[in-house]
C-alpha cells in the first residue's frame, strides 16, 4: 500500500510540474526591455558643376577661341569657375582634367600644362585635397590650363590643324578617410 502511495504522490507531482511547464504556468527568468534613440543617419554631398569657361592670350586680354587662330609663340590660357559642394565631416575631394585628347599639334610645338586650382586660398595643383568651407556647403574652385605655343617651330609644321577639346571634363572625386 505504501507503494500504491508513492506511485500516486509520484504521479500527483509530474502531472503538477507538466501542467506548470506547458499549461500555463512560469517557471521564467526575469527580464525586462527598454528602447534606445541612437538618432538618425544623414548623407553628406558631393558634387561639381562647371561656370562657362573664358580663354585668354599672353597679355590676359579675351578671347574668341571659335575665330582665334594661333600663331607660333601663343599662349593661350583657358579658366573655368567649378562650384564644389562637399558636405562630411570627414569629406575631401580631388579635381582632375578628364578627357583630354592627345593633341592634334605636334608635341614638340606645344605644350599643355597640368590643371591648376585656386579656391581663394591660393594656388593648389589637381592632386591637392579641398575639404569643406566652414559655414558653407560650396566653394568656388577656378580651374586653369595653359597652352604655349612654341616659337621655334620648323618649316610649316602643325600649320592649319586643330585641337578639339569638346569633350574635356572635371571629374571631383572623394579622398577616403585613412582606415576605410
Amino acid at each position: 500500500m505504501k507503494n500504491s502511495t508513492l506511485v500516486k504522490g509520484t504521479a500527483a507531482i509530474a502531472v503538477g510540474a507538466a501542467l506548470l511547464l506547458g499549461g500555463g504556468g512560469t517557471l521564467a527568468a526575469w527580464n525586462a526591455v527598454d528602447t534606445a534613440t541612437p538618432g538618425t543617419i544623414a548623407a553628406g554631398d558631393l558634387n561639381v558643376k562647371a561656370g562657362t569657361g573664358v580663354w585668354k592670350d599672353r597679355n590676359n586680354n579675351p578671347i574668341d577661341i571659335n575665330t582665334y587662330k594661333i600663331v607660333p609663340g601663343d599662349k593661350l590660357t583657358y579658366s573655368q569657375d567649378l562650384t564644389v559642394t562637399l558636405v562630411g565631416d570627414k569629406m575631401a575631394a580631388n579635381v582632375v582634367l578628364a578627357n583630354v585628347p592627345a593633341s592634334t599639334f605636334t608635341s614638340d610645338n606645344v605644350t599643355v600644362s597640368p590643371l591648376k586650382l585656386s579656391n581663394g586660398a591660393g594656388d593648389v595643383t589637381s592632386t591637392t585635397v579641398l575639404k569643406p568651407v566652414t559655414g558653407s556647403a560650396t566653394q568656388t574652385v577656378t580651374a586653369t590650363t595653359v597652352f604655349e605655343f612654341k616659337g621655334a617651330t620648323t618649316g610649316r609644321s602643325d600649320v592649319t590643324k586643330e585641337y578639339n577639346l569638346g569633350n574635356v571634363s572635371y571629374t571631383l572625386s572623394q579622398v577616403l578617410p585613412a582606415g576605410a
